[in-house]
């Protein structure tokens, strides 16, 4: 991979003391989070920096789960297990009540809260939703087109869609098959991935956010965005589930091409970054904007690289920990939070949804923290401090 943007050449890698520092106050949050958020889950994301309770019906709870899993991974202690062993149960009744299951986000759901459990502890009950789950998702499958619906009724044909996040929703599949020794949770994984592939990277390995099918032939017709901001743009947390979801794809079926396509689309994001390194909310905007800028998708890149770096080795391997330490170091200085006072969450500065005039998004939870920046955030602090066996 080569990178020759000076601003980012010029960043220093963060150190081990000051990840242990960072991961010592990220805990702490976790812990003063415990009172209130142990049977309940959070909300999507934060008002003035500070979580509301919500039920577990929103595609974000596994990442609440996920964070306390990584909080007892960190620390051995059995008030993180408890809260996280207690949510495992709300997922086992969503799946078994199909409390808004009717979404690719499964994996979302049920790898950092029930398939973590059960890699950690061994539980039933979450292998069983999580199991549950998979099956669920296997359900999503079209046979034309190949591919994982994103949302809604399958039988309404304005849905036959995929979106970029879904390759964060594959190791679900792929873990099911590990699991049950049946091949077909991995086919399907596999087949949606090479689809992805083909339609959401454009020829200057930007992103499309979504993707429309023709739900008679299956054919591709035309990538749009929802979240973006438009279909000609590049969604920055788009491009970040690109940069982890082909990382995480490369694991599970290493071929050569798949390594290449995660470093363009890697080098795309890291080009167009501005000079403090936290990324606008959409690549259209550079330095001089006064747009919001993505915590969430600079947290989901350093995770991606880090899960790259795993899975090769020597001058590889050292190039991809270099880039994830070197920006890492600015979401520790510019946006965790630094005490419960200032916020019950982890990571500042995120967006989830800003509206513009070429996309169906909009305005809410700009500048606040999210679940998922929040919980990638501690993963990669997690990488980085220890040897980690992924939920994912």
């Amino acid at each position: 991979m080569k990178i020759e943007q000076k601003h980012l050449q010029e960043i220093p890698e963060i150190t081990d003391a000051k990840v242990q520092e960072a991961l010592a106050v990220a805990l702490g949050q976790t812990r003063s989070c415990l009172p209130k958020f142990s049977s309940e889950f959070k909300h999507i994301f934060s008002n003035h920096n500070f979580y509301t309770t919500a039920p577990n019906n929103q595609w974000t709870n596994g990442f609440w789960t996920g964070e306390l899993w990584l909080a007892y991974e960190n620390t051995g202690d059995e008030v993180f297990r408890k809260a996280a062993m207690e949510q495992v149960k709300s997922f086992l009744n969503r799946i078994e009540q199909e409390i808004e299951t009717d979404t690719h986000d499964l994996g979302f759901l049920y790898s950092p809260s029930c398939v973590a459990a059960w890699k950690i502890t061994g539980d039933d009950t979450a292998k069983k939703a999580a199991l549950m789950a998979a099956d669920k998702l296997a359900e999503r499958f079209h046979k034309k087109g190949q591919f994982l619906q994103a949302w809604g009724s399958l039988e309404d044909k304005n849905n036959y869609r995929l979106i970029i996040d879904c390759l964060l929703n594959l190791p679900l599949l792929y873990w099911a098959s590990e699991e049950t020794g049946n091949p077909k949770y991995a086919d399907l994984a596999k087949a949606h991935f090479e689809t992805a592939l083909k339609v959401v990277i454009r020829p200057d390995y930007s992103t499309y956010h979504t993707y429309y099918f023709d739900p008679e032939t299956g054919e591709p017709l035309r990538g749009v965005t929802h979240q973006g901001y438009s279909a000609q743009s590049a969604w920055s947390r788009g491009q970040s589930w690109g940069v982890y979801g082909i990382a995480l794809g490369y694991r599970y079926n290493p071929n050569p091409r798949y390594k290449e396509l995660f470093d363009h689309v890697t080098e795309y994001f890291l080009e167009h970054l501005p000079e403090n390194l936290i990324p606008y909310w959409d690549f259209t905007f550079t330095d001089g904007s006064d747009e919001p800028r993505d915590s969430s998708a600079l947290a989901v890149t350093v995770c991606g690289l880090l899960e790259m770096a795993d899975c090769v080795t020597g001058k590889e391997r050292q190039t991809y920990l270099h880039l994830a330490r070197c920006l890492f170091r600015p979401l520790v200085d510019l946006c965790a939070a630094k005490s419960p006072r200032e916020s019950n969450g982890q990571l500042l500065h995120g967006v989830y949804g800003r509206k513009t005039p070429y996309n169906d998004c909009i305005d809410h939870g700009i500048d606040e923290c999210n679940l998922w920046g929040d919980y990638y955030y501690m993963e990669a602090l997690t990488r980085l401090s220890r040897k980690w066996n992924p939920y994912w």
